[in-house]
């Protein structure tokens, strides 16, 4: 959530920046949040001057008592007894100021980095870096939707059997290369600093809330309505969401943590063109890289997170590149992303694999993390994830990029995980 004295000191830059993030009614909604910051500092005002003035009359009280003036006494009695009744008018008004500020508030997006381009559209998404020569497969090579039916190894009808469309059965080989890809990256992440977090996949509002997920995606995940808890889009939510409400120790940054959890989306389309198989699905697996920072050095933590994955990448052995997101694709509260995709060589397309975010003191000011900085104030941190990685068009790509007559063959630096070399 952006903070009401950033938007009042930098209200040109806030508004050029929701436009950039293609929120259209920008400067409509920065004049109301300013306007009703307004009527709430007026209302704070008064509330104090009611306030002082009734401590005023209740010591002038005691002073008259002691010294006999009990008429005196009681018309100041009188006196406070309205300016009381007044007191709790304005905090009524007080409490309906700042929840009004506080709905408006939580509509804005967090206000993008200086170097997100502008855009809209995906095509419009800046290419940073690219990597690895796509494979030349023959015009036999099959997607990996035939490819996953081949060999036995993903069932999509049993799982639509058992749930529902988006959620498949892994089996044998192909559930193996699930557990032993989860185990490579936590491996990873492990040997990279990061201290692995096993966390609930429910959360609640405030949980949803914290990381951005409430209001925004209402609807968009999937809800548990007895309970009132929501099933998780990825782990980001609930490892950031252990250091709500928290100062951490200056020192103790930076934060590094990891976890692998299921992830469940309700938005997830329907079997087509570009949704077949492992492309989108209801439920799927990841492995999410966080960080808590100091502000001064979350930019080079981010850069630090986008060698991590590229060095994943590396390893399995993928053609990929990093697209620096524009404006209007991007996160609603993410303040510079950087996308990773990997060509899918039967499909002839990128997939993307990961995203590397920097959220500033968004997330943070809605989870009120912060730590004490060397002046002995709090300061908020900034926070940052990232998929490390996203289990499903990995595999598709893995399948789709080794096949061969012989079968699927396994990129070495996974294959002590999985215990083979190849799927056949």
């Amino acid at each position: 959530m952006l903070q009401v004295a950033v938007i009042r000191e930098n209200r040109e830059k806030t508004i050029a920046g929701l436009l950039k993030k293609n929120y259209k009614t920008a400067e409509a909604d920065v004049a109301s949040i300013i306007q009703a910051d307004d009527h709430k500092r007026k209302l704070q005002v008064e509330l104090e001057n009611v306030l002082a003035e009734s401590n005023r009359y209740a010591k002038e009280i005691g002073e008259l008592m002691k010294n006999g003036k009990k008429a005196e006494a009681e018309d100041k009695k009188a006196l406070t007894a309205s300016l009381k009744a007044k007191g709790k008018e304005l905090e009524t008004e007080m409490a309906a100021a700042e929840d009004a500020l506080f709905q408006l508030l939580v509509k804005l997006p967090n206000l993008p980095h200086d170097s997100v381009p502008k855009g809209i559209t995906p095509e419009e998404n800046e290419v940073v870096y690219e990597q690895g020569t796509a494979p030349q497969l023959p015009d036999t090579a099959l997607a990996h939707w035939d490819i996953i039916k081949k060999y036995d190894i993903v069932d999509f009808e049993l799982g639509n059997k058992i749930t529902g469309a988006g959620f498949p059965v892994y089996k044998g080989k192909g559930a193996r290369l699930q557990r032993g890809l989860i185990n490579f990256f936590l491996d990873e992440a492990s040997k990279a600093g990061y201290v692995e977090i096993q966390p609930p996949i429910l959360i609640n509002k405030d949980s949803g809330f914290g990381t951005g997920q409430l209001p925004d995606k209402d609807g968009q995940m999937y809800f548990a309505t007895e309970d009132e808890l929501y099933l998780i889009p990825t782990a980001e939510v609930p490892i950031t969401n252990i250091y709500r409400d928290v100062i951490v120790k200056k020192e103790e940054l930076p934060i590094k943590n990891a976890g692998y959890t299921p992830c469940f989306r309700r938005e997830a389309g329907s079997w087509g063109a570009h949704v077949r198989g492992l492309n989108r699905l209801h439920q799927f697996d990841k492995v999410e890289i966080v960080q808590i920072s100091e502000p001064a050095t979350s930019y080079q933590r981010l850069d630090e997170m986008v060698e991590h994955v590229k060095m994943l990448l590396t390893k399995l052995e993928l053609p990929f590149r990093i697209l620096r997101l524009c404006g209007g694709d991007m996160s609603f509260s993410s303040a510079l992303t950087y996308d990773f995709e990997v060509y899918s060589a039967a499909q002839k397309r990128w997939l993307e694999v990961s995203s590397v975010s920097n959220f500033e003191t968004f997330q943070a000011n809605r989870l009120k993390c912060r730590f004490k900085a060397d002046d002995g104030k709090n300061q908020l941190v900034h926070t940052l994830n990232g998929s490390a990685m996203a289990l499903p068009r990995i595999v598709a790509a893995l399948l789709e990029n080794n096949q061969s007559d012989a079968g699927i063959n396994i990129p070495k630096a996974i294959q002590p995980y999985v215990g083979f070399d190849s799927i056949k």
